[in-house]
């Protein structure tokens, strides 16, 4: 993918070089050796270069062109309103088309100047508003400004895919989104992306990074039921109790409101009913505020087949548990709504998503940016393929939904089955994990410091290259957030005052 555009441009030595680095590369122990690589890496190849010219047929140059100026000039003339009026009509991560996949592809590190340079501006723009410098306004004025702003930008949310035990490769991830603060505070988790889900929703910021070292996770959650109880024909391959021992010991009996409280993150769980023909659903602090989060971790790791569809609990105001919707039993919510993006856009105003995806059998369907957005000729085949196979399988899975329609257990499966091959399974950006036959081997073992070690680490590389590009899209967020805390501080002495005077 890299280099494809600059290979005619270098030498013998150069392409020495360039190797050299990336068996460099393959072998960094922090993002920040990672990057100094990647960057030298970027010098030797010439995508430097291509970074200063602002031709591309992927985003308009011109729009950003004339934007960046004016905002230069309000900002240095301090003409504040025209300033405000400038950031207000450009508030979307995605302007003129800058957040195209295929603009972060050509470097390992950053994009076109003119599009850095334009974020970075608009950043400065928001922070001088937010100052002293900006004497135009009262701070109840900026304030007001900074929370229009905050809905018109939206914010990003991060989705874990299911995996069984692949899913400790959700560490890694967290833990260089965190490395950077650049974790978001929606998340998203279905089977073993649940877990990682409610492990941090259920603790208090400074005890993230203490969860990521993987003493949590170390358990006998997985452990297959012996043959005489298989014979009963009750349950499924798996004992559902350890597993539910598991999240109890290690979430507590905390709800989904009570979570949000704890940690400040939104999480979201997806699970879907047993009865295929009702929607899966996501539980969070909105849609489900009274029910434990053990619960629908544990509905939402119900792997048909292997563990029996379960109910829900929730815990009431005065502490009694109870029944959630208590004739309906629930299985794992990635067979129909492993990145349930459109549910949680709607709740809370998500601009962008993070896709970390580990489930075995998509994986190695997933295609890279340049594959999925290219549009050359020889492309054609390939994505004619894959959109007429998706539409025979529906197709064929209909017909034999209507033929056996009669038969609960086979209409369920194909109604299940149907649901795996209808989801979209890709995010705005996407960090998938690189599956050998290894890793299927990994699949149903229980949790171990060697094994935690190895995908956790799989989990910080494949993060490290979209490291740049999460920055990029996050940055203007996080301003509007850091200047809406300094205002809201600012302004607390202010309130403070005027209520003593009240009383």
């Amino acid at each position: 993918m890299l280099l494809q555009d600059f290979a005619r441009d270098i030498n013998p030595h150069q392409a020495y070089r360039i190797k050299k680095l990336k068996r460099q590369l393959e072998t960094a122990e922090s993002y920040e050796e990672w990057k100094d690589i990647a960057l030298k890496i970027d010098e030797e190849s010439g995508a430097q270069e291509w970074k200063l010219d602002n031709r591309s047929p992927y985003f308009d140059a011109e729009i950003i062109a004339y934007r960046l100026s004016f905002l230069k000039r309000y900002r240095a003339q301090k003409r504040t309103r025209d300033l405000m009026y400038m950031l207000s009509e450009g508030l979307t991560y995605d302007i003129a088309n800058i957040a195209h996949p295929l603009l972060f592809s050509v470097t390992y590190v950053g994009t076109k100047k003119i599009i850095e340079d334009y974020v970075a501006e608009v950043s400065e723009g928001l922070a001088f508003i937010a100052s002293e410098q900006c004497e135009c306004l009262t701070v109840q004025e900026k304030i007001a400004f900074f929370k229009q702003s905050q809905k018109a930008f939206g914010q990003p949310a991060l989705m874990f895919s299911g995996g069984a035990t692949l899913g400790l490769f959700h560490t890694g991830v967290c833990k260089a989104l965190m490395e950077q603060d650049l974790m978001p505070k929606v998340l998203s988790g279905s089977s073993s992306g649940a877990i990682m889900t409610a492990m941090l929703g259920v603790s208090k910021p400074s005890a993230f990074m203490e969860i990521l070292k993987g003493q949590n996770f170390y358990s006998e959650a997985f452990r297959f039921r012996k043959l005489s109880d298989l014979l009963k024909g009750n349950g499924g391959l798996a004992d559902v109790r350890y597993l539910k021992k598991f999240l109890m010991e290690n979430l507590g009996d905390m709800t989904f409101a009570e979570a949000q409280q704890a940690s400040g993150l939104n999480i979201n769980i997806a699970v879907a009913p047993y009865d295929a023909s009702q929607d899966a659903r996501i539980m969070n602090a909105y849609t489900s505020p009274d029910l434990l989060v053990w619960s629908a971790a544990l509905a939402s790791c119900a792997v048909p087949i292997l563990f029996p569809p379960v109910r829900l609990t929730s815990k009431r105001y005065d502490g009694e548990y109870t029944p959630y919707m208590a004739a309906t039993h629930w299985v794992d919510g990635s067979v129909r709504s492993d990145f349930p993006q459109e549910k949680m856009a709607r709740l809370y105003n998500i601009n962008y998503t993070i896709a970390s995806q580990v489930n075995p059998h998509i994986v190695p369907f997933m295609q890279d940016e340049v594959s999925r957005f290219r549009k050359d000729m020889l492309s054609w085949p390939e994505r004619i393929i894959r959109r007429q196979g998706k539409v025979i399988t529906k197709g064929v899975m209909d017909f034999a939904r209507e033929r056996v329609g009669k038969v609960p257990p086979v209409r369920r499966l194909l109604d299940h089955g149907y649901g795996v091959v209808d989801q979209l399974y890709y995010g705005n950006v996407n960090i998938v994990g690189n599956h050998s036959l290894r890793h299927y081997s990994y699949m149903l073992q229980n949790p171990r410091p060697y094994l935690f070690k190895i995908l956790q680490r799989e989990g910080e590389r494949a993060t490290w290259p979209k490291i740049s590009l999460i920055e990029i899209h996050a940055r203007v967020g996080k301003t509007i957030q850091h200047c809406l805390e300094l205002l809201n501080y600012q302004n607390a002495p202010d309130q403070q005052h005027a209520e003593y005077i009240a009383i």
